[in-house]
């Protein structure tokens, strides 16, 4: 979920309550707060244990925090104070720019889900940390850590994500991190999406999961299809996530504000790209009534 602030930069909390339910009444069913599209880099704890407080009291749906940074001690300091603020579980970050070795992130994620009762969710993305979890060290945390429950990909390696889910034990959650890779990751045994698209999307992609996990695959590669230009709009060299998101969520009407530096005021035609990418998706939504009504099983 992406962290609406105002004109001065100020987290807008009745924003964050609003949007929560916003994405929730679209169909999402599960918030992740202050992750990597909610600006977690730029947000003091203050600031994080307010939107925790918020986001968990105006919905019903699970809410994970994500409570880590790259220093083990504040992550655990963090992670603690965010057991206590409603929230369901945490998701827990690779720590980055540290680079550290697998042991030492072996040691780290332990010491995270040490600190909470909670189920943790890991967030293996080397792209913005410089770092990939290697399967042997999530699957140590998976069988010896009661409370690591899950991984939230985005590694972008269905090879080694597929043999990861072969040796997972039982009850241990993959959910796709890379939008544009979700059919491919639930080929492999992933469970679902934590998306970015997800903003504006949900409906769809609620129809391709659906579709896939019934076994209606030509279904689920249509909507996939339709889906494209919203995964090339997410992010880019030019307009990183969550730039893309904010622009959307402006358009739409919902609280957004700008991004924080270093990332900073949306650039030039970046919502009138959003304008380009909504009126796409709610031209196949239209044709997709007009379907159902002349099939009324369809």
């Amino acid at each position: 979920m992406a962290t609406p602030f105002d004109e001065g930069g100020v987290i807008d909390l009745d924003g964050a309550a609003r949007l929560a339910r916003a994405l929730v009444e679209a169909g999402n069913e599960g918030l992740v707060v202050t992750g990597s599209t909610g600006e977690a880099p730029t947000l003091n704890d203050g600031e994080r244990l307010e939107l925790w407080r918020t986001v968990a009291s105006a919905v019903t749906v699970p809410v994970l925090a994500g409570s880590t940074s790259n220093d083990t001690a504040h992550s655990v300091e963090l992670t603690a104070a965010a057991s206590r603020t409603g929230v369901a579980g945490i998701l827990a970050v690779t720590p980055y720019y540290n680079r550290p070795h697998q042991a030492g992130l072996l040691a780290h994620f332990s010491a995270v889900a040490g600190a909470t009762p909670l189920p943790v969710v890991l967030y293996d993305i080397p792209v913005r940390t410089g770092r990939k979890v290697a399967s042997s060290t999530i699957l140590q945390l998976a069988r010896e850590v009661p409370n690591v429950l899950g991984l939230k990909d985005a590694a972008g390696d269905a090879a080694a994500t597929a043999r990861l889910l072969a040796e997972a034990p039982s009850g241990f959650d993959c959910y796709s991190g890379d939008d544009a890779l979700t059919l491919a990751l639930c080929a492999v045994g992933a469970g679902g999406l934590i998306g970015v698209a997800s903003h504006w999307a949900a409906p769809e992609l609620s129809a391709m999961l659906s579709a896939f996990f019934s076994g209606d695959l030509a279904r689920a590669l249509e909507v996939q299809r339709v889906l494209q230009e919203s995964f090339a709009f997410e992010t880019g060299d030019e307009a990183p996530n969550p730039l893309p998101t904010k622009a959307m969520l402006r358009v739409m009407g919902l609280p957004a504000g700008q991004c924080r530096l270093p990332l900073g005021r949306a650039p030039e035609g970046l919502e009138q790209r959003a304008k380009a990418v909504l009126a796409e998706l709610e031209a196949w939504r239209d044709a997709q009534g007009e379907r159902d009504v002349q099939d009324p099983r369809a």
